[in-house]
């Protein structure tokens, strides 16, 4: 089963969560990993991280994988997912 793994910065973990069940999946776990699974393809939160930027700015990062039954399937996940944490100042 085809694999990738993604970190993603400043977003909150719940939002990251809420984003594959709006692909499709369905929350399977409440606690770290956080797992999400779908027909074809499983999400999971493995885990988050403060990181310091400086002393005064502190952001998050949350580690995700993604898992599909193969290659393309794996691509378009996390091209749709991606769309959902784009960030667009303005």
């Amino acid at each position: 089963m085809p694999e990738q793994k993604l970190e993603f910065r400043g977003i909150n973990r719940k939002h990251l969560g809420m984003y594959f069940e709006e692909l499709g999946a369905q929350q399977m776990t409440n606690e770290f990993p956080y797992v999400y699974q779908s027909q074809d393809w499983v999400g999971e939160i493995v885990r988050e991280e403060e990181l310091s930027i400086t002393s005064t700015f502190k952001v998050n990062s949350v580690q995700i994988r993604f898992y599909a039954s193969d290659d393309m399937t794996l691509k378009e996940l996390i091209k749709r997912y991606r769309v959902k944490t784009r960030r667009i100042g303005g």
